[in-house]
């Protein structure tokens, strides 16, 4: 239908500007082409579907024209309201739904929204994600008897499992920064039920106009407030959340941001120490860092693409304990359900801290310096960015460069190397790059900025992170 943005269906979920994009009468039609797809793939005539949103000013509606459609499509409904993404997929192991969808924008500004989804407890990404699109184009949906919805409060259940295997050691103070965005809802909570844990959350009331800082924790600009209430409290480590609380940032006791491929190095060795030779996932933005740790602690290492979806895919495929992003999406299979709660990771954190006596500034000393781009977004509009990245690739097979097409291209170049991949969540390039000279750094991005110059995108000023 014309008021369908097919940019909105994206690899791994569905994003767009609410009410443009994700109008309350477009995600009805989602929720009926969801039935029905979920219907057809279970053979059920009305499966159980659990629901939940996010604080966004257009949450609520969108949330309400949702279970229309999903019942009208003859799914059973669970709204469990608002919450972070995670406790909504706790919520479908924890009613063994058949299907579940979450209300959230992320990370994106206000007036974006979307929807993440699962099935058969594996996330719904790629060529179905494209399917359903289809079905709502076509129509292909009917309304169907049994439908139903109801309302469950979950929260007091998730916490528990929070906590449910925590292990409580010296003493730690911690620093929770929810940035008004929907891990507002449990972070004083599980605050609470942490044993030898003391501290505080900042801008925990839940907010979608984000008033205190936009809730993205690879920004260092967002931790400005959560870095200035460490120093005055002496806190041990800061943990800051995304938007809907499936990413984690986080700050050592100096101040410093341990990156999430860097919080993985430290997780990767708890891990390894008590399951020698498991395997780990990093995505391609990931430093050469971590994959070397983890060969070193005796794991398998696992090089994979960016995307929640697709690690989680991965993770199934290869029985991983554990994967993450450099984005902050951490994924544990170990003690838990190998999807990326940003509630548990922190759980795991103070855990992990508190079971020795040393700061966690000193926890990775024993890594030597690198040099590193922060993740840097480079705006290429949807209708040309896969065009520039598929002559960039061409390009450098050309050049015979000693490359990996996992996902974008990701380019050796001596000790260093660099990345470029299309963003699957905003009209954007993404790159990276590292070495361990400062010098080979700077040579490297500057061979980069001019591959994009030739493409006509503008490289943006940058600073090492």
């Amino acid at each position: 239908m014309s008021d369908i943005n097919p940019y909105s269906f994206r690899e791994y979920d569905i994003r767009g500007i609410a009410g443009k994009d994700l109008t309350e009468s477009v995600v009805e039609r989602l929720g009926l082409a969801f039935a029905a797809h979920v219907r057809s793939e279970s053979g059920l005539q009305n499966p159980i579907v659990v629901t939940g949103r996010d604080g966004r000013a257009s949450s609520p509606g969108l949330s309400k024209a949702l279970g229309r459609g999903l019942s009208r499509g003859g799914a059973q409904v669970i709204h469990v309201g608002l919450g972070p993404t995670p406790q909504l997929y706790f919520a479908n192991h924890h009613f063994d739904a058949h299907a579940g969808i979450m209300i959230t924008g992320s990370h994106n500004p206000p007036d974006y929204n979307g929807l993440k989804m699962v099935r058969a407890y594996k996330p719904v990404f790629g060529a179905e994600i494209q399917a359903i699109k289809e079905r709502i184009i076509a129509e292909d949906y009917a309304d169907v008897d049994g439908g139903s919805t109801r309302t469950e409060d979950i929260l007091e259940i998730y916490l528990a499992r929070l906590v449910e295997d925590y292990k409580p050691g010296r003493p730690v103070k911690a620093i929770l920064d929810c940035g008004n965005g929907a891990a507002g809802v449990v972070a004083q909570k599980l605050l609470d039920r942490l044993e030898n844990v003391t501290g505080e959350v900042l801008f925990g009331e839940v907010d979608g106009t984000f008033p205190n800082h936009h809730p993205d924790p690879t920004i260092p600009e967002n931790l400005v407030d959560l870095k200035q209430r460490m120093k005055e409290t002496n806190a041990d480590v800061g943990i800051a959340f995304d938007g809907d609380g499936d990413r984690i940032g986080a700050l050592d006791e100096t101040g410093q941001i341990i990156w999430g491929d860097r919080l993985m190095i430290l997780f990767s060795r708890a891990i390894l120490a008590e399951k020698p030779g498991v395997a780990i996932i990093g995505d391609v933005k990931c430093s050469q860092q971590l994959f070397d740790a983890i060969t070193e602690a005796g794991g398998e290492s696992i090089m994979w693409k960016t995307g929640h979806s697709l690690v989680k895919a991965k993770m199934r495929e290869s029985g991983a304990a554990m994967a993450g992003e450099m984005s902050g999406h951490l994924f544990f299979a170990d003690r838990y359900y190998g999807f990326d709660d940003a509630l548990y990771a922190a759980v795991r954190l103070v855990e992990l801290l508190g079971a020795g006596e040393n700061a966690l500034s000193s926890r990775l000393a024993d890594l030597p310096e690198i040099y590193s781009t922060p993740e840097l977004r480079i705006e290429c509009p949807d209708d040309k960015k896969f065009q520039v990245m598929a002559r960039v690739v061409e390009g450098q097979r050309a050049a015979g460069s000693d490359l990996s097409d996992i996902d974008g291209v990701r380019v050796k170049i001596g000790t260093g190397w660099w990345l470029m991949r299309v963003s699957n969540t905003q009209p954007a390039l993404v790159v990276r790059a590292e070495s361990d000279s400062r010098e080979q750094l700077h040579e490297i991005v500057d061979g980069v900025a001019k591959i994009l110059d030739a493409e006509g995108v503008a490289f943006p000023d940058w600073q090492e992170a």
